[in-house]
């Protein structure tokens, strides 16, 4: 079927819109992608969410946060609308929608994960069934609840030399590895987050630089690492902690950097993210043949080289193996869409924790 898929992710910068064709077992096929920008004002009011949502015991009602979730729900319509508009199809061509909504807190440990939008009234926007909360069940039954690409990242695999290892540098990193034998034998799919990739970067550009990235990592390039301010931010158990695990984009913060100049700020702040996927890797089964990038940390020339350095494999982009690594997100909750209507599992042990592979996501069917 014909199945769109949005992502909104932790760099809060848009919403990644793709159309996708694909009967949620075999390769998907690519069909249109259509990335949205969200105006500074939104991005500013969605970092506050975020850290309200985090300051939360449990998901509840908070006045900003239903604002922005109203807010995020409208500017989603528009990205269909759009992503129709440019694939020249019709909304009943559509057969589901993969609604990743926006999350504000993930809290596995409590528990809980809280993604907000508003998957009824997009379904109701276009008369298509979405597919969102797509989290939620995993955690609810013990799992980490992220990360969830790996059931895409292996599909997109399936004739690259094995082992090999996806990396999606969004806000926060996180890595696939795919064994020779497939799901479930011997661990051969495992996944979770590594920590950092951009998040940490363009809050300090932001902050210190009036820019809203390192664009191509040129400032950090220019910059030197401070390897005492590295040192500590690294000096975190959870770094070594065995997966499945994952993190949220608030858990940590530009502030052991503030001392340091813009350039060596964003020096040392790139060198965390390298540096935490290393460490990464080295808690996998068996090195890698190769890292193949997808996000957007891909376009920063000197994430990349440092990534390259720090685990002492070969990095490249998925745009080098066709991929379009911008939609890559948004196809696999297209992807996951579809396997949830058809009682696929999603999630597994290895990549969520979950005690046994499991569908997830709440249906929500137009009136």
């Amino acid at each position: 079927m014909l199945a769109i898929g949005l992502m909104s992710g932790t760099s809060r910068d848009g919403i990644d819109a793709a159309l996708i064709r694909t009967d949620g077992e075999g390769i998907a096929e690519s069909l249109a992608f259509h990335a949205m920008a969200y105006e500074d004002g939104f991005r500013m009011r969605l970092a506050e969410t975020c850290q309200r949502a985090m300051a939360m015991d449990a998901p509840g009602f908070e006045p900003l946060i239903a604002s922005v979730q109203e807010e995020l729900t409208e500017l989603h319509v528009q990205a269909v609308a759009d992503l129709l508009g440019r694939s020249g199809r019709m909304a009943e061509e559509i057969g589901v929608i993969g609604f990743h909504g926006h999350t504000v807190a993930h809290k596995p440990d409590r528990g809980w994960t809280w993604q907000i939008g508003d998957g009824a009234a997009l379904a109701g926007a276009f008369g298509i069934t979405v597919v969102g909360d797509l989290r939620s069940a995993d955690v609810a039954a013990g799992g980490q609840g992220a990360p969830l690409l790996p059931v895409y990242h292996q599909a997109l695999a399936y004739d690259l030399a094995k082992p090999v290892a996806i990396l999606n540098l969004g806000g926060v990193a996180n890595v696939t590895f795919i064994g020779a034998d497939g799901i479930g034998a011997d661990g051969a799919l495992i996944a979770f987050d590594t920590g950092m990739a951009s998040g940490l970067i363009d809050n300090w550009m932001q902050a210190e630089g009036n820019m809203p990235y390192d664009e191509g990592g040129l400032v950090a390039a220019s910059g030197r690492v401070d390897e005492a301010v590295l040192g500590a931010m690294l000096d975190n158990p959870w770094f070594d902690a065995p997966p499945p695990k994952s993190i949220d984009r608030e858990e940590f913060t530009i502030d052991p950097v503030r001392r340091l100049s813009l350039a060596d700020g964003a020096a040392t702040l790139t060198a965390f993210t390298a540096q935490s996927v290393a460490r990464g890797i080295r808690l996998l089964p068996k090195p890698p043949k190769a890292i193949f990038v997808a996000g957007g940390g891909r376009h920063n020339g000197t994430m990349m080289r440092m990534l390259e350095e720090a685990t002492g494999i070969a990095v490249s982009s998925g745009d080098d193996l066709g991929w379009n690594g911008d939609s890559v997100e948004a196809e696999g909750f297209a992807y996951m869409a579809v396997r949830r209507l058809h009682g696929l599992p999603i999630s597994f042990p290895g990549t969520t924790g979950v005690a046994a592979p499991m569908t997830g996501g709440v249906v929500f069917a137009p009136h």
